[in-house]
């Protein structure tokens, strides 16, 4: 960043992860741009503000920004404490972003829509590393203007892209067209959007636990609501992954997820569809019909998608970039943390090094580096972006240097659905774990996988090599 020194560093997201950014950027005298396309720090947090994280305060904060906020005097909640999505928002996240700092840096209401090199494209190459970004940003008063940074740190996360209904990766036959059928992933069905749920024939979709949190609150629900029907599908064969091992579970408070689901399907409560790949939906009068492939339908008045997120790359499309085939993550992640082979345990913390691409400066941070993988640890990614603002700042060593120890454990995660992509609602917490090691904070779903994505009992990959990320679905 030579040649560029003067140019501030772009923030694409202020969520934890990029608020985190700036905080350490400011640590190592360097200028951030944040750009957030929601209204405000954290919007997509705002999302599920009801829901409830599995990890205590202690892992959910960020060594910079804490030492920003201490100095303007804040006072942090109890470190052991279990903080709700609207707690981190409005006890850490609005104070951070209120600070003079942070906030005369923060552009909320900016939607980045490209990302390219100032006159290049991504087929130049001479000169390509002096050359400044360009920023190309929506910004709320209509107007979309183009800002020239010397680097970009890309921290806009998932939630805004979740995966297809649909097999193969694609949306199902009619899904656009069934939108108003159709959800967000993690609705408030008790609280907020009671309305839309209450006396009515509800389809979840998914295995994962932003499904079984939503199946087990519609479940109370229809205990007031008796008129609310719950059905549930899935695509695998039986819905035992995400039941997980109950009392032998590891932690406690998924075991007893899982097993209180599995009481709600067994007394009938839920009913559940197993084998269930959805090849259409037709949105009708009175409500939508969805198809599976093998030609069974079901019929519901509202379907919630808990299928996972995806990362959006169109944004970037005018950089090179070195993503793993398989999950869209940095190609040396990508291998890590592939839900194919690795649904338990955690990757070793990771930073610049790992994770750059062929565009010298830009890098992609916090829930989105994970691409397509479901699991996301928001601790790795506080340790993501300290590297890279050391790397940003020219100093190597540091941001080669790990600093963050994770516990290698028999935690496993799936079907995130982040923007950290996304905790269990009301889950209860607990300070025990299969580990000595303290449990790292989760956002994002746990599940019962033993090895890999089909959850068969084959040997355990050999646990983690070097680098390892989080799982956050708070971002712009």
């Amino acid at each position: 960043m030579d040649l560029t020194k003067n140019l501030p560093v772009a923030v694409i997201g202020a969520g934890p992860v990029g608020l985190a950014a700036a905080a350490h950027l400011l640590e190592r005298g360097l200028e951030p741009l944040i750009f957030e396309a929601g209204p405000s720090a954290g919007a997509a947090i705002g999302h599920w503000r009801h829901i409830r994280l599995f990890s205590p305060w202690r892992f959910n904060i960020d060594a910079a920004a804490v030492r920003l906020l201490e100095a303007a005097g804040w006072e942090g909640p109890r470190p052991t404490a279990l903080p709700y999505g609207g707690e981190l928002i409005d006890q850490y996240l609005a104070p951070l972003a209120a600070l003079p700092g942070i906030s005369s840096r923060l552009q909320t209401g900016a939607r980045v829509i490209a990302v390219t090199r100032t006159g290049m494209d991504k087929t130049h190459t001479r000169n390509r590393e002096i050359t400044p970004f360009v920023v190309r940003v929506q910004h709320q008063d209509g107007e979309t203007r183009d800002h020239t940074v010397a680097g970009v740190i890309d921290a806009s996360g998932t939630w805004s892209t979740r995966n297809p209904l649909g097999t193969s990766g694609l949306t199902a036959i009619g899904e656009d067209s069934a939108a108003d059928r159709i959800s967000s992933p993690l609705p408030d069905v008790t609280g907020r959007d009671r309305g839309a749920f209450a006396g009515r024939r509800v389809l979840v979709v998914g295995a994962g636990h932003s499904a079984a949190n939503t199946l087990i609150s519609l479940a109370d629900l229809a205990k007031d609501e008796p008129g609310t029907r719950i059905l549930w599908a899935v695509r695998g064969a039986s819905a035992e992954k995400i039941y997980g091992g109950g009392d032998a579970d590891g932690l406690p408070a998924r075991g007893q997820l899982g097993a209180r689901l599995r009481r709600l399907v067994e007394a009938g409560t839920i009913e559940l569809h197993t084998g269930f790949g959805i090849a259409s939906l037709k949105a009708l009068d009175s409500g939508v019909t969805v198809e599976s492939v093998d030609g069974r339908t079901l019929e519901a008045d509202v379907v919630v998608p808990c299928t996972g997120f995806r990362p959006d790359l169109d944004i970037l499309r005018e950089l090179r970039l070195n993503l793993d085939p398989a999950v869209e993550a940095p190609v040396e992640l990508g291998p890590l943390i592939d839900p194919e082979f690795h649904s338990c345990g955690t990757v070793a913390p990771h930073g610049a090094k790992l994770l750059a691409h062929p565009d010298k400066d830009f890098y992609i941070v916090g829930m989105k580096s994970y691409g397509r993988a479901p699991t996301f640890l928001l601790a790795t990614g506080y340790e993501q972006v300290r590297s890279v603002a050391a790397a940003l700042a020219g100093d190597r060593e540091a941001a080669d240097t790990v600093q963050l120890e994770l516990p290698e454990t028999g935690v496993c995660y799936s079907d995130a659905g982040t923007s950290c992509d996304v905790p269990a609602a009301g889950a209860v917490a607990s300070e025990s774990s299969c580990c000595a090691a303290p449990e790292p904070v989760l956002v994002g779903f746990p599940t019962g996988l033993s090895h890999g994505r089909s959850g068969e009992d084959r040997p355990a990959a050999s646990v983690l090599h070097e680098p390892s990320s989080e799982k956050e679905k708070s971002n712009a």
